[in-house]
C-alpha cells in the first residue's frame, strides 16, 4: 500500500501563503533543505494537487530545462511522473501526465493508495489536505517550519481543521535554521 504524503512548508505561525513566499521561504534557503524536499520529490512516483496549487506548478515545472539548483531532477519526476488535480472547476489540465480528479475524489484517492508504487505526495494544496483530513486518507505529514513569524497571511492549518492525532517520526534542524518535522498517522 502507497502512502500518502503532505509536505506543507511554512513559517513558525503556520503561514505557507504562495504570495509571500519571498518573505519566510526563500531567505532560509540552504542545500540541506534543497536536499530534502529534492528527496522527498524523488521517493514519490505520483502526485497529488488542489487545482491552485497545481495551475502554480504547471506554470513553472514544465518549462525547467537545465540549471544549478539540482531543480532538473526535480522537473524530471514531476513532469514525467502522473499527477492528480482536484478540481471541480478545472475543465484541462495540460500539464504532461496530469488527470483532473473531480469525482468522489476520497474514493479515486483511496484507489491510488491501493495501487503498488512509491509515495503519493501532496504539496501545499490546503483546501484539498482539509478534506483528506477529515476522510482520514494521510499517512505522513512533512513540514519545514521557518523560523520567522509572519503574523498574518494564509495558513496552512486552520481553526475548524478536523482534529487529527500524529506521532513524531523525525525531526532535524538545518543550517539555515528550518526545521524539518515528519509526522505520522498515530495508531490508535
Amino acid at each position: 500500500m502507497r502512502k500518502l504524503v503532505v509536505s506543507e512548508w511554512m513559517s513558525l505561525d503556520g503561514v505557507f501563503d504562495a504570495d509571500t513566499m519571498k518573505e519566510w521561504f526563500h531567505p532560509y534557503n540552504s542545500k540541506d533543505r534543497q536536499e530534502r524536499i529534492t528527496a522527498l520529490v524523488l521517493a514519490s512516483d505520483a502526485f497529488l494537487f488542489g487545482r491552485v496549487t497545481y495551475e502554480m506548478l504547471a506554470g513553472y515545472w514544465p518549462k525547467v530545462k537545465n540549471n544549478d539548483n539540482g531543480d532538473l531532477r526535480v522537473a524530471e519526476r514531476l513532469n514525467s511522473a502522473p499527477k492528480y488535480v482536484v478540481s471541480s472547476t478545472l475543465r484541462q489540465a495540460e500539464w504532461s501526465n496530469s488527470t483532473i480528479v473531480n469525482n468522489n475524489p476520497v474514493k479515486k484517492i483511496t484507489d491510488l493508495k491501493q495501487q503498488p508504487g512509491h509515495n503519493i505526495l501532496v504539496f501545499g494544496s490546503a483546501t484539498l489536505v482539509e478534506s483528506l483530513m477529515g476522510a482520514d486518507l494521510i499517512d505522513e505529514y512533512r513540514l519545514l517550519v521557518h523560523p520567522i513569524i509572519m503574523g498574518s497571511g494564509k495558513r496552512a492549518f486552520k481553526d475548524g481543521m478536523a482534529k487529527t492525532k500524529l506521532t513524531l517520526g523525525e525531526t532535524t534542524t538545518l543550517s539555515s535554521g528550518v526545521i524539518s518535522l515528519c509526522y505520522l498517522r498515530a495508531i490508535t
